[in-house]
């Protein structure tokens, strides 16, 4: 399976930084993802995640950690992190940088400890990939989870891309899927990875999702475009 995250990423870090990745979805946009920004720093983040990160305590999961910004960041304030991501190259970038505990695994096959956070940022619950698999990915966060432990996650609403009519409600196929589920494909250097789902979820089924499976859900802030940040916790 091509490693196409993890191979723009070794080359960025090695000196070899000749283009970005690209993306084409389902929306039929074609968009990049510039690898420089995958490696900013905490003055170079917006605002959203610069919060999360404020209010992170405790043993520490970075899920889907890319090149590992988060956990370093937080590693050199004292926490105790372990940076988790499904990318092989991304998890060796994370070595190289000094990130002292990394895990390369899925997280839907990961169970080897419990955290007092779990970090899903950069829009980490689109790993839930469909829907129909966020309450089955919610209880997984659930099962990592130490009794007054927090899930700090943030995503996007993406119903600002269809087409807007004249009272301010928008126009979305009626093909029996959620607005949010997206298809991606990802290419790097002439290179595609296979298609894969991914989730923009808004607060609201967001909130709707949690309280099914007896999790507070509270949105801590919303950014400036759609996007928010919420923090999930167990109920007592």
């Amino acid at each position: 399976m091509l490693d196409i995250l993890g191979t723009a990423l070794l080359d960025y870090h090695s000196g070899k930084y000749t283009e970005d990745i690209k993306t084409y979805s389902s929306l039929d946009e074609e968009d990049s993802i510039p690898l420089p920004y995958l490696f900013r720093c905490f003055e170079e983040m917006p605002l959203l995640e610069q919060k999360a990160l404020e209010m992170a305590r405790g043993t520490i999961l970075d899920i889907g950690c890319g090149a590992g910004n988060h956990a370093l960041y937080l590693q050199k304030k004292g926490f105790d992190v372990t940076a988790l991501d499904a990318s092989k190259g991304a998890i060796e970038i994370c070595k190289n940088r000094g990130v002292t505990s990394s895990v390369h695994n899925s997280f839907l096959d990961y169970n080897d400890s419990k955290f007092d956070t779990l970090l899903l940022l950069m829009n980490g619950i689109g790993l839930a990939g469909k829907l129909n698999n966020l309450s089955s990915f919610l209880n997984h966060l659930k099962s990592l989870l130490q009794p007054k432990g927090q899930v700090l996650l943030d995503s996007s609403n993406i119903i600002y891309m269809f087409e807007e009519d004249e009272d301010g409600g928008f126009w979305v196929p009626n093909n029996g899927d959620y607005y949010g589920e997206v298809t991606f494909v990802m290419e790097y250097k002439k290179q595609k990875s296979a298609p894969f789902e991914w989730l923009y979820l808004d607060f609201a089924t967001l909130h709707s999702a949690c309280s099914a499976l007896d999790l507070n859900c509270e949105l801590v802030r919303e950014g400036e475009h759609y996007d928010y940040l919420a923090k999930l916790s167990l109920k007592s």
